[in-house]
């Protein structure tokens, strides 16, 4: 008999109540539970950051944080950025900006940028480097991804 956990988590804004099991990973609830496919599954060590998603606001690693441990937690995933009909700005500025290729990192890159925008000034092009830093991608060379979130900044709005 499998034991199981019940929890109830907010994910974009919608609350979810399910029967889990205790070592059921954020990332696999996401994508097979919730059927958020959004959320990319890449190393399943916290390396690459494709897994990013917002915790209670806060960048995390939906790979190394267990489905029970968002019970009670509010959850935003790169579904809750916009739409293919409705961009949000960032979306539209990485659209803009060439920054994305393969684009199997960019949800979690679009989920770390609107972290560092919504906290942080970024002021240089080095401080959304760091601030990406633990974000992986095999395809762009990051310039145009720091183009596209330099634009977002120049606009004052926070994410």
């Amino acid at each position: 008999m499998k034991k199981t956990c019940e929890i109830a988590v907010t994910v974009n804004g919608a609350v979810y109540e399910a029967a889990v099991e205790p070592r059921l990973l954020l990332a696999d609830f996401l994508r097979h539970t919730l059927g958020l496919t959004g959320t990319h599954v890449g190393c399943e060590h916290g390396v690459c950051g494709a897994c990013t998603v917002l915790v209670d606001g806060d960048s995390a690693r939906s790979c190394l944080m267990l489905a029970v441990q968002a019970d009670g937690r509010s959850v935003e995933t790169v579904e809750s950025l916009g739409s293919i009909g409705q961009m949000n700005e960032l979306q539209e500025s990485f659209h803009a900006h060439h920054a994305l290729q393969c684009g199997f990192c960019t949800p979690g890159m679009l989920m770390t940028a609107t972290d560092l925008l919504r906290k942080y000034p970024l002021a240089t092009d080095d401080d959304i480097r760091k601030g990406l830093s633990g974000n992986l991608c095999r395809c762009t060379g990051y310039e145009h991804i720091v183009k596209a979130i330099r634009a977002v900044v120049k606009t004052g709005k926070k994410q």
